[in-house]
């Protein structure tokens, strides 16, 4: 039922979605940040508010993991990609490109573009037999 998806397969994936989760470790506890994102080749590009938590990440190299994932429950499949990488600020001459290619739905002056470089990336795809019911008689 599980699959293991190859590099390639996992990369093709990335591209059919806009919406990721980004995930890092602040102050002793684990954060996880949903942010809308674009693929440019082996890295992934959001953006977010200059003043915000995302932004500090960008001061020194952390480490950081993204993950994407999709469900279907119509055709019982679903699927997860989990990367690790750093964060970099994208240089302002190419700061218009992510702006006209990222929109966050979340609004607010995110106007600082960032790049998550894939430096490992894994997935898997599920697909689960459909719900048929018991088959046991009730009446015993």
């Amino acid at each position: 039922m599980i699959r293991v998806l190859d590099e390639q397969q996992s990369y093709d994936l990335l591209a059919t979605t806009t919406v990721g989760r980004v995930g890092f470790v602040d102050d002793g506890r684990v954060q996880i940040y949903p942010v809308n994102f674009a693929v440019s080749g082996h890295d992934l590009l959001f953006r977010t508010s200059h003043d915000g938590l995302l932004a500090t990440l960008t001061l020194e190299p952390i480490d950081v993991s993204f993950e994407v994932d999709y469900h279907d429950p119509l055709g019982n499949t679903a699927w997860s990609v989990l990367m690790h990488g750093t964060l970099s600020r994208v240089p302002d001459e190419y700061a218009g490109d992510v702006a006209a290619r990222v929109n966050p739905w979340a609004g607010g002056d995110r106007n600082l573009a960032l790049s998550f470089s894939i430096q490992s990336i894994e997935g898997r795809a599920v697909r689960r037999e459909p719900f048929r019911g018991s088959t046991a008689d009730p009446e015993g």
